[in-house]
């Protein structure tokens, strides 16, 4: 595994780290944004480490096409891809809930931890 992937997936992990804090505290808008974080790392050191053209979006479902049109998949699906990109503006910036058609809860995070931990779970068997 070359260095870079590994800062790249040390950034993912810290992330997913994080949302453990923030879901304790009840903090679910900023918990998905660091789920959604996490995951777009993870998929971005397969990037690095396959020695793919890296790309500048936050998009997960762009992020999986490209990798699976250099032949890589992660079980992600299309809802799974889309939730993620639901959530990445509205986290990010003060624009209400950070999803759009009603708040999270911590069944929803629990969910998308589960979501992340499975991620890079996948991409380290990946890469090692």
């Amino acid at each position: 595994m070359q260095e870079e992937t590994k800062s790249w997936l040390t950034y993912s992990e810290e992330n997913l780290e994080a949302v453990k804090v923030l879901l304790e505290s009840e903090l679910y808008n900023p918990c998905l944004h660091n789920i959604q974080q996490s995951i777009e790392k993870a998929l971005k050191s397969l990037f690095i480490e396959n020695i793919i053209p890296f790309m500048k979006t936050h998009n997960i479902m762009e992020l999986k096409t490209v990798l699976e049109k250099n032949g890589i998949a992660i079980e992600l699906t299309e809802d799974e891809c889309d939730f993620l990109d639901s959530i990445y503006l509205p986290t990010k910036y003060p624009l209400g809930s950070a999803l759009p058609f009603f708040y999270p809860d911590k069944n929803i995070c629990k969910n998308s931890i589960s979501l992340a931990e499975r991620v890079i779970k996948e991409v380290k068997s990946l890469v090692t």
